[in-house]
């Protein structure tokens, strides 16, 4: 063997490893959305996180590749590589010497699916099943690969000057604007505001260990996420990535138990979990181009944000039973805006003017505009064709037994 077939060799490794990490990630949304959520809906929300990675895997072989990375029709779509026809076996597609098509398809699906699996939690517990399927499949087979054309296919946002290492935007913040507006064409749970004040009501999930397990699954991930997303055999750039991002979790954790404690009284468990998440939201954009600081400062002030937004969507009656569209919406936004202020190259903070800043702005309005439209066609769709939402009845008793035929917790259940 070659040097040059084994840097390659080895370069496929790692890109596996990194994929295999990102696809433990949606163990750890399945178990955290079912430990967030209510007993009676544990075995639906496994359900739709099993679908997810299933039928938006192939949906993004199907159609979503060849829109993301096709070849591009004016900066805004792929028309070519549909079933990821018309390349040679093992052709090099991507990064800095290259990268087999096989891998990178692999890794490049973890990230749809990922997209499409944060608006799960945030319609949980009252949207039917088929629906969600629906949304899974128009997700990672056309409205996320819309958004990756633009940017990392090279689109219009790109050409902007726009940048997001991993996807605080392509991938988060894409997924919370999808969640908001499901959200809110849905309408909330029944009993999850007061009808006099118009509060809204804790409706408390059924495990805090399944919570737990479920966030530090998805630590663990992220580092293939962002470490992948080197997409090269740099280990100093590896490195540099793996420790922004562990930093910024660890901040956003921290600052979130710590802030509910001081506002609240109480240290949150279920804050200080989305709080991890939020910080690792908050480094994605930038993992490889602030320094550790910054990385520190961006988890502390995504603690804070998560917190602020959660009582800002509770405030405006939408009904969100994980937080995900706070931690990936709210927080996406954040992180992107980050890398306009604090990259160490460019950035507002470190004498690069406001080129950056502006670009990051434009491509997140771009990118909110199009997942809002396209995302509320596709909810209002099904809510006019009466297919959105199950009925009274169907909530109240749990969509485990009337969606799947089965609860999730029979033992409980029958005794």
């Amino acid at each position: 063997m070659t040097p040059e077939a084994l840097e390659l060799s080895v370069l496929v490794l790692y890109l596996m490893v990194a994929t295999v990490l990102v696809f433990i990630m949606h163990a750890g949304f399945a178990m955290l959305e079912a430990g967030l959520t209510r007993q009676k809906n544990a075995a639906n929300i496994i359900g739709k996180n099993l679908m997810t990675i299933s039928i938006g895997m192939v949906a993004y072989f199907a159609i979503g590749w060849g829109l993301m990375y096709g070849d591009s029709v004016a900066g805004l779509f792929g028309a070519s590589g549909f079933f990821l026809s018309g390349y040679e076996p093992y052709e090099l597609v991507a990064g800095d010497v290259g990268i087999p098509l096989e891998i990178d398809f692999a890794f490049q699906a973890m990230f749809a699916a990922t997209a499409a699996t944060i608006v799960s939690g945030a319609v949980a517990e009252r949207m039917k099943f088929g629906a969600y399927v629906a949304v899974a499949v128009v997700m990672t087979a056309v409205i996320y690969p819309v958004v990756g054309a633009w940017t990392w296919g090279g689109g219009w946002v790109a050409e902007l000057g726009f940048y997001d290492f991993a996807g605080s935007t392509i991938v988060h913040m894409t997924g919370g604007v999808a969640a908001l507006v499901g959200a809110k064409i849905l309408g909330p749970r029944i009993g999850k505001f007061d009808p006099n004040t118009g509060k809204a009501r804790a409706i408390p999930g059924h495990s805090m260990p399944l919570v737990a397990l479920g966030t530090l699954l998805l630590f663990f991930g992220w580092f293939g996420f962002n470490g992948g997303s080197v997409l090269a055999l740099d280990g100093e750039a590896i490195g540099f990535v793996v420790v922004t991002t562990a930093l910024a979790g660890g901040a956003g954790g921290a600052t979130a138990g710590i802030y509910t404690r001081l506002t609240g009284g109480k240290w949150d468990v279920a804050m200080m979990a989305n709080g991890i998440l939020a910080g690792l939201v908050g480094i994605t954009a930038g993992a490889d181009s602030v320094s550790f600081a910054m990385a520190l400062l961006v988890g502390l002030l995504a603690g804070v944000v998560v917190v602020l937004a959660v009582r800002f969507i509770d405030s405006i009656r939408i009904d969100d039973p994980v937080g995900a569209i706070s931690v990936h919406g709210a927080v996406g936004i954040l992180g992107t805006l980050w890398v306009g202020l604090a990259a160490t190259d460019g950035g507002l903070f470190f004498g690069g003017g406001a080129d950056l800043l502006i670009a990051q702005v434009l491509g997140i309005l771009g990118v909110a505009a199009w997942v809002a439209i396209s995302s509320a066609i596709l909810f209002g769709t099904l809510k006019a064709m009466g297919q959105l939402r199950v009925s009274e009845r169907e909530e109240v008793e749990g969509l485990d037994v009337h969606e799947h035929g089965f609860p999730g917790y029979p033992e409980l259940t029958s005794s």
